[in-house]
């Protein structure tokens, strides 16, 4: 089934659907569309989580649990999560950056600073399993909603802390964003080509792989919460989680005792194994494997490189990289992409033109596995974004709500909770909540 969701879209309307209103019936919808079962049927279906991040790392984590079934209540202050204001590019009006990492949520927001949210905290923390954050240490403790405070209005709380460097060590009161972790871990070091300077990815690598390991250690913790009932605090360190993802460059330096170099798109320790420029564009090549450097020559109608001495082994090929890449490079700049690409792939060869994003997003195989999806929202409508990529069997997960709106459920969520319609428009006269 495809993972569209449609929610009652209305253009002129500006204010939101009821949730019996908000979701349209199956026979209505486009062809190509079809609605998210009623009933949340996630592997975490279930399990609560509040969420206090921003930025990316935090919320990266909590869409991850909240597209494998978890109910996600993000919690914001008066003027939202900071990627609200990052813009252009904008989607219906809403910063596209922010749109990519909130699906699956829903929006209270409150002014921490104000004590009656105290009560709101307390309430949210003692029906919720996860709590999510990523200030700087310290600063949830200064906000009560750091781990002792809530921990103890529920002792089964899975509490994660990301941050840049963690909560111990001389580094622990750093601000920890994307460009800065990613220089001192190491990764940017390797990457770019020698003689020129280091190049940042073209993704926020180190919030993403942050919020991954966050995502493992939390749905971890739950299942080890099954076992003894006791919940648990978890430090996740940028610097950390990235330090590991240094693998094989890590351990190459351990075993040689020399910084490993920047290649480019070539390989360390495999060869050929890199990007090569044909005549209208890029292609990439990976050849793993002795038997596939057999098929890579035979199928460009190279076989002479099989007997030339100095490529007859793959570590012969990496240290001869510049003979080897002096023998390819002209022939695949003799071929247009797609005439390499046919090249190859008849050989069996592991190989891709180097798409841009245009060009992936409409990939048949992309498309075969649902990964373009249409969430349409009552107030701001329709926007596209990438699907979700878990797959399990038996419970899906999936996207089931649109990023929201600033405290779009701010009077819902507190009516949940056991508030008065007279108290929560007072929180919100007095701005200690907002929505509406």
């Amino acid at each position: 089934m495809s993972q569209h969701l449609l929610i009652n879209v209305s253009k002129n309307r500006r204010t939101l659907s009821s949730a019996t209103e908000s979701v349209m019936n199956a026979e209505k919808l486009p062809p190509d569309m079809h609605s998210v079962p009623e009933k949340n049927c996630g592997p975490l279906d279930g399990i609560t989580v509040l969420d206090f991040s921003r930025a990316m790392a935090g919320p990266f984590c909590t869409m991850l649990l909240g597209d494998l079934g978890a109910d996600v209540i993000k919690v914001e202050p008066e003027k939202g999560d900071d990627t609200r204001a990052w813009a252009p590019p904008e989607m219906s009006g809403i910063s596209s950056y922010f749109m990519s990492t909130n699906r699956n949520k829903k929006s209270i927001a409150l002014d921490l600073r104000k004590g009656e949210t105290g009560e709101v905290i307390r309430r949210l923390a003692k029906r919720s399993d996860v709590v999510i954050e990523n200030f700087r240490p310290g600063v949830a403790d200064k906000l009560g909603v750091g781990h002792s405070a809530l921990s103890g209005y529920n002792s089964r709380l899975i509490y994660c802390s990301i941050s840049g460097f963690g909560q111990t060590g001389p580094y622990r009161e750093r601000s920890g964003f994307d460009l800065t972790v990613l220089a001192m871990s190491g990764l940017m070091s390797l990457t770019g080509e020698e003689g020129r300077p280091p190049v940042k990815f073209g993704v926020p690598i180190t919030d993403i792989i942050s919020g991954l390991f966050a995502a493992v250690s939390v749905t971890s913790a739950l299942y080890s919460r099954q076992k003894d009932g006791r919940g648990q605090y978890i430090d996740m360190s940028m610097l950390d989680a990235n330090m590991l993802t240094l693998t094989h460059q890590a351990t190459a330096y351990f075993a040689s005792g020399e910084n490993p170099s920047r290649l480019g798109s070539a390989h360390p320790s495999i060869a050929p194994y890199q990007v090569y420029e044909t005549s209208d564009g890029y292609v990439s090549v990976a050849v793993g494997s002795e038997k596939l450097w057999k098929e890579f020559c035979e199928g460009m109608g190279m076989k002479d490189l099989m007997e030339d001495a100095r490529l007859r082994t793959n570590p012969l090929r990496v240290r001869n990289r510049l003979h080897l890449n002096s023998k390819l490079e002209p022939a695949f700049a003799r071929l247009t992409t797609s005439e390499a690409m046919s090249k190859l792939e008849r050989a069996g060869v592991p190989a891709a033109p180097i798409n841009r994003i245009s060009d992936v997003v409409a990939d048949p195989q992309v498309m075969a596995r649902n990964m373009i999806v249409d969430i349409a929202h009552p107030v701001y409508g329709k926007v596209r974004s990438i699907g979700s990529p878990f797959s399990h069997s038996g419970k899906p997960g999936g996207i089931r709500l649109a990023p929201p709106l600033l405290g779009e459920h701010t009077r819902q969520l507190l009516g949940e909770l056991g508030f008065t319609g007279k108290e929560i428009s007072g929180m919100i006269e007095r701005k200690a909540a907002f929505g509406r």
